[in-house]
């Protein structure tokens, strides 16, 4: 039975995400009693960890970050390929 299909992130989405995680981090990590700090970093983990699939931060982050790349090597692969001429 073949695999089912699963929808896929835009890469885009997953950029931005990662780079919110990663700044609600340092800010949660500069005022550690801020509560809303706080809240706002794991309002991102929790997205991120949705998103990607993953139960854990660290797992979605790393599942982010290799998707990213993926997405990358793709696209290089995709500019850097040549067209078939128009008949």
């Amino acid at each position: 039975m073949p695999e089912p299909m699963m929808l896929s992130p835009h890469w885009y989405v997953v950029h931005e995400l990662l780079a919110l995680l990663r700044s609600r981090e340092r800010r949660a990590a500069r005022a550690p009693l801020d509560l809303g700090a706080r809240q706002a970093r794991d309002d991102a983990a929790y997205t991120l960890c949705v998103l990607m699939g993953e139960r854990t931060i660290a797992a979605a982050v790393q599942a982010a970050e290799r998707y990213l790349a993926c997405s990358r090597e793709a696209m290089l692969s995709a500019v850097a390929a040549p067209q078939e001429p128009a008949s």
